[in-house]
């Protein structure tokens, strides 16, 4: 699970974000030929938007949401278009599952595999998740002003933001570094913590499936 974390990344529960630290995607299913296999079939099924692929290749208690009653019927619920269910809805879903599952990931200490890879980090219980952003990228450029002709201040490469304000409207989005450097980064750079992630789970039988899966909304 997400507590189980690195400990290069354990100075994040520290009193004070006085450093800054880059935290580079390594995907770790390279090292087991099982999980690489379930990915690709699980990519191709979203590809196709194949729901009974889908279906057939997670878990029994299937986990969607914090509330829902999870398992296969409850995907298939969530990516098929109702009258409460609207396409866009439902696009959307297609898109972020196809977005999460094509992430690299890690190996938690239990075993299952969790993507994407920055979902190991562990946040400061004072910091709202909701307001930290991974930047997914390297060497972007942190502006001065929001917008491209701003001055470079810094950059940034796979690190944990802050940030400084919110307009979901806004190419360029305010932030915080960890050692308090404040600019602006564009928003296709930034990824919420408390985004979408899905985990791989290896059943007593051996068998490796898709027991969890949230857009984080």
């Amino acid at each position: 699970m997400r507590a189980l974390i690195l400990p290069l990344v354990l100075f994040l529960a520290q009193p004070a974000l006085a450093q800054r630290q880059s935290f580079a995607p390594r995907d770790e299913a390279l090292a087991n030929t099982d999980v690489i296999a379930l990915r690709d079939r699980l990519r191709a099924a979203v590809a196709a938007r194949d729901l009974d692929g889908l279906a057939a290749a997670a878990c029994p208690d299937l986990s969607l949401s914090d509330d829902g009653p999870g398992g296969p019927d409850e995907l298939r619920q969530m990516l098929t278009p109702s009258g409460t269910n609207p396409q866009s809805a439902v696009d959307n879903r297609w898109q972020v599952l196809a977005e999460t599952l094509a992430a690299p990931g890690y190996f938690d200490a239990e075993g299952e595999f969790w993507m994407p890879y920055h979902w190991r980090i562990q946040l400061p219980a004072r910091i709202d998740p909701t307001q930290a952003f991974f930047v997914n990228g390297e060497n972007v450029n942190l502006r001065q002003a929001p917008d491209r002709g701003g001055d470079i201040l810094t950059r940034v490469s796979f690190e944990v933001v802050l940030a400084a304000g919110f307009d979901p409207e806004a190419e360029y989005r305010a932030v915080i570094l960890s050692d308090s450097t404040r600019g602006y980064l564009h928003r296709d750079y930034l990824t919420p913590m408390s985004g979408a992630r899905a985990a791989l789970v290896r059943s007593p039988g051996g068998i490796w499936q898709l027991c969890t899966f949230t857009t984080g909304r």
